[in-house]
């Protein structure tokens, strides 16, 4: 796709603090991102559900294996990104920062991102807003993001 460099290599772990890190979700990280999706699936469905669809109330784990499979291809294949925020070692999902295409507007890419619902409010989801337009002003080479959904 035209809207990074040929050259560019996507970062594949990214440390939040030292609990936390992001890195691109995959297909076999379904166990995980079920319950973190579908405990917090009201409020991303109020985020993400009129633009995407999604989460839709009835989305079983084979639905969301299949998503994540679609996300991960996407990946490899610079057309859109979904990092994964988890713990240290992995064990809990608890957000997610998505990288997509955007030709609207003179903007390039739309970055939204979310946390948990245990985690609205807290240092975690305030570290993760603080960090994410930093990230993306660093190391993607974006010239004019647009934030939010």
């Amino acid at each position: 796709m035209t809207w990074l460099p040929a050259d560019f290599a996507h970062p594949t772990r990214v440390d939040l603090d030292a609990d936390h890190h992001l890195r691109p979700i995959r297909e076999s990280d379904v166990d995980v991102d079920y319950p973190a999706v579908m405990g917090s699936r009201e409020r991303l469905w109020s985020l993400y559900g009129e633009a995407w669809g999604w989460p839709p109330a009835t989305m079983t784990p084979e639905q969301d294996r299949e998503d994540l499979a679609r996300h991960e291809r996407e990946q490899e294949a610079h057309e859109s990104f979904n990092y994964a925020l988890f713990n240290a070692d992995e064990t809990a999902l608890l957000g997610c920062v998505y990288i997509d295409p955007l030709e609207d507007r003179g903007d390039d890419a739309l970055i939204s991102w979310w946390v948990v619902d245990e985690h609205v409010g807290t240092d975690l989801e305030r570290a993760l807003d603080e960090f994410v337009p930093k990230w993306i002003a660093e190391v993607w080479p974006f010239t004019s993001p647009r934030y939010g959904i």
